[in-house]
């Protein structure tokens, strides 16, 4: 009896001695934990974490609660939270190439845009761009889904005409493509979104897909939606650490974190492959919604303005220009296998 009552003081010890040497992350989501899909990811992943690693533990807090979505990058470099789930284009005001590792337009779909991240150059030229700007960060690739919608209006758009001098939300380098084509466009954070369409601050709005939009009610403002999201063939999410918290990890620790985010990363595109089309039914029978499809003059219009902005951004930013010249090299590659490999039409 006594050796078991020593053994149990001893278990109890460990335990203790395990908890007090936990290290604990407070992390800011971009995205309120309430948003299916997008919110839910990050959710998702501090479960995952928590559910295999007993040397670190990850604490989720919605926007706002500790800083504002658009001042994580900041909060988590000075040290002021300890990490953050969120995506590289909310920082394409702070360095040009950052849309590059979020969504490109007329860009990677989700398998090539992983394949382009983790077997080739992405994730390396990712974390050279916060590094090479002063970011005291570590980043991993986190989250992914595929295309979001192109955008919700609240007329019907048959020309470049009906979009000249439009206010719209508009993400990324998608955010450019609309401006180069004569809409004033400006970056909010999800919870901002409708109050600003409501008041008519904009006019018009993208943020993400019809089941994630539905949630925020565009719809009761905006009737037309529009596909497909030329703006984001994929959208990528990223984890982003302070450095120093970081590198303070043992290797097992790292690990865990990087292989959580992994399989994040599968739940999180599999969860809007599921969702989303239930949803486009009831956003058409339950909230009058129309489902629009850009013709191929306005894609053209739109691919046209793309390839002005990225030759400008590569002729006047050294990094752009580096990452952009890889991932064409890649996609070119890749071109022999998916022109080969895919149907080339929808399905039925």
């Amino acid at each position: 009896m006594k050796h078991r009552v020593l053994a149990a003081a001893g278990l109890v010890a460990l335990s203790a001695t395990t908890v007090q040497s936990q290290e604990v992350f407070e992390m800011t989501s971009a995205f309120g934990k309430n948003l299916p899909i997008l919110g839910t990811a990050g959710v998702s992943f501090v479960d995952k974490i928590n559910s295999i690693s007993e040397s670190v533990e990850f604490e989720h807090f919605d926007p706002g609660e500790l800083v504002p979505a658009l001042e994580a990058l900041d909060a988590v470099s000075n040290g002021s939270v300890d990490a953050a789930y969120t995506t590289s284009g909310y920082w394409q005001g702070k360095m040009n190439a950052a849309g590059l590792f979020a969504a490109v337009p007329f860009g990677p779909e989700p398998g090539e845009a992983l394949a382009w991240m983790l077997y080739d150059d992405g994730l390396a030229l990712m974390r050279e761009m916060y590094e090479t700007n002063n970011f005291n960060v570590h980043v991993e690739l986190c989250g992914m889904y595929a295309p979001e919608t192109s955008g919700w209006f609240k007329n019907e758009i048959t020309s470049l005409d009906d979009l000249n001098g439009l206010n719209m939300r508009f993400f990324g380098l998608g955010a450019k493509v609309m401006q180069k084509i004569g809409v004033s466009t400006s970056l909010l954070a999800g919870g901002d979104i409708f109050p600003a369409l409501e008041r008519g601050a904009i006019d018009a709005t993208e943020f993400s897909m019809p089941l994630v939009d539905a949630n925020l009610g565009f719809y009761n403002i905006a009737k037309y939606n529009y596909f497909p999201g030329w703006h984001q063939p994929a959208t990528l999410f990223e984890l982003l650490i302070n450095k120093d918290r970081w590198d303070a990890l043992d290797e097992r620790s790292q690990n865990q974190i990087r292989y959580a985010c992994m399989a994040n990363i599968t739940d999180n595109f599999a969860e809007g492959e599921a969702r989303n089309f239930p949803a486009m039914v009831t956003n058409v029978e339950e909230h009058g919604v129309t489902i629009k499809q850009w013709d191929t003059e306005m894609l053209d219009a739109f691919e046209t303005a793309w390839n002005e902005v990225a030759a400008e951004l590569a002729a006047e930013d050294e990094f752009f220009a580096k990452a952009w010249d890889d991932l064409q090299e890649f996609r070119q590659g890749y071109k022999i296998w998916f022109n080969n490999i895919y149907l080339p039409r929808p399905r039925n």
